[in-house]
């Protein structure tokens, strides 16, 4: 109808406190939004937007933290910010409002997301990287379903931080000079050590050379450790790794070279699949993956299998190593800018991961350990003296 006008989009804004959030705020609101619900006043002082609350401590606990903690109790290393962006984010925050009329959730994620036509009913959503490559979060958000994706706005995802920080001064927020957050976000300043001591307790366990199955020292729980870890070791003669866990026998494997050429790690299977589209990535197909939240890509190659236990199942072959792959961590996807999603990293206790020794599983699979008796005396491998080649007198 002739002179018709769109009525102005509902949005519901996820405050922090922090910088993003807030001139993510304000930059809707300039642009004729109306934005409630947030969970701190830093970014609605001076505007008029009403404040709410959303209370959802039992819905993060039970699933984020609680699967965090039986994650760690399985010898896998679980990413809690994916999670919480999939399930309490954009998941159970969603879902409180939902009656609410609200078109869209916005937050100051670091973000782009390309949302089909109106006309284009069936179009998916595309998540795609941010103009700064460093703060990009698209590795965050890469296991959000489709539907969830189409109700997302980010404003930051075509702005740099430094561009956040001057307009954050432009519009004089109380918060412009706060510093980001770092860490996970529910420990707050508990220590992480702490808190998997506090829900998981301790079991002590025996640290075992991989290559030679010497029995070097006791460690906590393996459940304190990651691959690729080496504070907290305390061995002398380092710098020492955690190169593979035996989760049943409570044993850390350890080792010296986890950097040296011989010890490739380049493929790793992902299974728990999360495609934005209709269908994932086709076989033998060449993308780009995260293995974790970096600015680095890795390239890649990927085949597609199918197994009983774990369903679909995606073969990544990174073209150069990457020694810091863990069973629970997230890989994501991507097609030039177009992130195509995510799945976990599944446990490589196979001829992929980290060669350990005969006599290091067999030590592993002993009941009574007590039979080890003292740990082996370590050799500082920066005092050795190598030995002079023996000369060859020449007639």
């Amino acid at each position: 109808m002739r002179g018709c006008r769109r009525a102005p989009l509902r949005v519901a804004v996820l405050l922090s406190g922090g910088v993003d959030s807030s001139v993510a705020l304000r930059l809707l609101h300039a642009a004729g939004t109306a934005a409630p619900p947030s969970t701190s006043r830093s970014g609605s002082r001076s505007i008029d937007v009403p404040l709410e609350v959303v209370h959802l401590s039992d819905e993060y606990w039970n699933h984020v933290v609680s699967h965090i903690i039986n994650e760690y109790r399985n010898g896998r290393t679980p990413n809690p910010d994916v999670l919480c962006n999939t399930r309490i984010k954009f998941g159970a925050f969603l879902e409180a409002i939902e009656n609410l009329g609200f078109d869209y959730i916005a937050s100051g994620h670091y973000a782009h997301v390309v949302h089909p036509s109106v006309q284009n009913v069936e179009g998916s959503s595309e998540l795609q990287l941010s103009k700064d490559k460093v703060k990009d979060q698209t590795y965050f958000l890469s296991h959000l379903s489709q539907p969830q994706l189409r109700r997302l706005l980010f404003p930051l995802g075509c702005i740099t931080k430094d561009e956040v920080r001057s307009l954050a001064a432009q519009m004089d927020l109380p918060n412009q000079s706060r510093k980001d957050s770092q860490g996970i976000c529910f420990l707050g300043k508990v220590k992480f050590s702490e808190f998997v001591e506090r829900n998981i307790g301790e079991m002590e366990g025996v640290l075992i050379e991989a290559e030679t199955g010497d029995y070097l020292g006791t460690h906590r729980g393996f459940w304190f450790y990651t691959i690729g870890q080496r504070q907290g070791l305390r061995l002398p003669g380092g710098p020492w790794y955690v190169v593979e866990k035996d989760v049943k026998n409570n044993v850390v494997f350890v080792s010296r070279n986890y950097y040296s050429l011989d010890k490739r790690r380049r493929t790793f299977r992902v299974g728990s699949l999360n495609w934005f589209g209709n269908f994932g990535p086709t076989n033998n197909e060449q993308l780009k993956c995260k293995v974790r939240h970096s600015p680095e890509f890795h390239d890649c190659t990927v085949t597609n299998e199918q197994t009983g236990e774990n369903g679909d199942v995606l073969l990544v072959h990174l073209s150069e190593d990457d020694q810091g792959l863990a069973a629970g961590q997230f890989a994501a996807f991507y097609r030039d800018a177009t992130c195509l999603g995510s799945g976990i990293i599944l446990d490589s206790w196979d001829e992929m991961s980290f060669p350990v020794c005969a006599k290091a599983l067999e030590t592993a699979r002993m009941e009574d350990k007590s039979k080890l008796g003292k740990p082996v005396r370590i050799v500082n491998l920066e005092h050795m003296v190598k030995p002079e080649p023996e000369r060859v007198k020449v007639a």
